[in-house]
Parts: structure tokens; sequence; C-alpha cells
């Protein structure tokens, strides 16, 4: 008789490890491993590149999905990159941060204390993003970033909070090569200004106005 084979156990499948966290304050790698001049460096850089200053407003959805994409791209070309979120606080949990986390070479800060217009004490949300700005200041004067994202920069200087004049000044007198993106509604006009770049996103429809709520992988 001819022996009947025995079932082959497929081989235990390890899990991939798990990516690092990213917390408030908490600074990651910058750059892709092995490489430790940004590509806008100088040495790297290409003759027609010129650091810019863009704004993404409007009441539209996608200003954040907007700029995330060119810090994608920006990571991708070697760019030391950097992202200061001023109003959603270390407690959300954002889908961007998580796969900012899984790339590694990206700061993160979330510096603000959830939807501040939803908060109790508008003081401390008001001193949060009065000390978020205070460490973008020291990053650009430190040229800490060649891709820098402000996210949600708007409110705080709509609410008073961030003087406008202070973030003019800071933006066009910033040294070397550092593209830096805002986002958020209603853009003052002296930053449209002093933008390179400034794009309105223009709201047609939305879910939440027929009742449906925002969703993870579509709104965070």
């Amino acid at each position: 008789m001819t022996p009947t084979p025995k079932p082959r156990t497929p081989p235990a499948r390890t899990p991939p490890p798990a990516g690092p966290s990213i917390r408030t304050g908490e600074r990651l790698p910058s750059g892709p491993p092995g490489r430790d001049l940004g590509s806008a460096d100088p040495k790297r850089r290409k003759p027609r590149d010129r650091p810019l200053v863009i704004v993404i407003t409007g009441h539209g959805k996608g200003k954040s999905t907007s700029a995330f994409g060119m810090l994608l791209r920006s990571w991708a070309r070697g760019y030391r990159c950097g992202v200061f979120q001023f109003v959603k606080s270390g407690k959300w949990k954002v889908g961007e941060a998580k796969a900012a986390a899984a790339l590694g070479g990206i700061d993160w800060e979330k510096m603000g204390n959830g939807w501040s217009w939803l908060q109790r004490n508008l003081d401390t949300s008001a001193a949060l993003a009065r000390e978020g700005w205070t460490e973008v200041k020291r990053a650009i004067a430190q040229e800490r970033y060649e891709f820098l994202l402000l996210d949600e920069l708007t409110y705080p200087i709509k609410w008073g909070w961030i003087d406008v004049g202070d973030v003019v000044t800071t933006l066009r007198e910033r040294p070397g090569f550092q593209h830096v993106v805002i986002t958020g509604r209603d853009a003052a006009p002296e930053l449209i200004e002093a933008a390179d770049l400034v794009s309105e996103v223009v709201k047609v429809k939305h879910p939440m106005d027929v009742g449906i709520r925002a969703q993870q992988g579509i709104e965070w």
C-alpha cells in the first residue's frame, strides 16, 4: 500500500514590526535612512528650485489632504520634513501621523488642544498655539527643515492668538532653502499677499450636509 501523505503544516508567520509611534513633542530622525543631507541642500539642488510659501485655504474639504500629498513628495525626494498641527491635540489618532511614523524621518508636533472652538478653556488653547509658533520660529531660524507644514495655522491667527505680522516677517526673512505650507480656512489677507502660491478649496457638496458624520480614512 502506498502511504497516505501527511498534510503539510504552513510555516508560522511572523507579524511585521510595529512602526514608531508619534507623540506630542516627539522627534523622529530627519530624512530617509542613510542620508545625512536633504535633497534641497545646495549640493543637491536644481537651478530652478526656489523656496516657496504656499497657502491652501477655503471652506471646502481637502486643504490638509493636499498639503500632506506635498509632504509625501518631499519625503520621497529626501527633504528634511516637519509637521506642526495647531488645532489637533496629541490625543487625536490622525491617519497621516500614523503613516508618517511608518515611513520614518518626519518630525511631527501636535500643538493644539483638540477642536479649539469646542474647548471650555480657550486660554489654554491660545497658550498652546503661541508655544507652537515659538517652536516653529526656532525651527525656521535653525533651518531645521526643507519642507515645513503648518497645518491649520490660519485659525490661531484669525482668533488673534498669533500675530499675523510676526508670521509674515518670519516667513519673508527665513534663511536658506525652506518650503513652508500653511493650511486652514480664512487665511489672513497679509498671509495671502506674502505667499508665492495660494489655492482656495471651494465647497460644492459635503456629506455632513445630509447628516453623514466624519469617518476614518476620509477625514482623519
